[in-house]
């Protein structure tokens, strides 16, 4: 299994998150036979729903498909770090492996700020890949917030 073909894949799905106006993440669910099971973006504004992260859409769109609310043998690809509520969920799913771009140092459980992969008080264990394509995904994100304070910067300007 090639991770950053996987990575390229969930780099498109945050490019579709930018284009809706949403943080650009990605995320994309594969078996370990090479069959992708989901792929999703963060969709917490137009959603209206603060748990919309790419992730956890990809994690029940995968459990959907599988009849299953846990996905075992399956590698969960993100563009950025999850948060520990992803990385909760994809313990409960009990995905097998985590890859993943760019780390978030305000908000990383999957080791940056907290470790929830490889937590010894949880019941599940997951094997982590950092940095695949770190610097497009960090590059994405960075983008669309330095163009997020450009446009509200723009925005107080007075108008001539």
């Amino acid at each position: 299994m090639k991770d950053e073909y996987y990575m390229q894949l969930a780099l498109a799905a945050a490019e579709k998150a930018g284009q809706m106006d949403e943080v650009p993440i990605g995320a994309v669910i594969v078996q370990k036979t090479g069959l992708i099971l989901a792929t999703a973006w963060n969709r917490t504004i137009s959603l209206c729903d603060p748990t919309a992260h790419a992730e956890i859409l990809a994690l029940r769109k995968a459990a959907a498909l599988m009849g299953n609310y846990r996905l075992p043998d399956t590698t969960l690809y993100v563009t950025i770090e999850p948060c520990i509520m992803c990385m909760g969920a994809m313990v409960h799913a009990r995905i097998t492996r985590l890859v993943y771009g760019a780390a978030d140092i305000k908000w990383g459980g999957a080791g940056s700020l907290y470790d929830l992969s490889h937590d010894v008080r949880l019941n599940h264990r997951m094997d982590v890949r950092a940095g695949v394509l770190e610097a497009p995904c960090r590059e994405k994100l960075q983008l669309f917030f330095r163009q997020k304070r450009q446009n509200a910067k723009d925005a107080k300007k007075p108008q001539v």
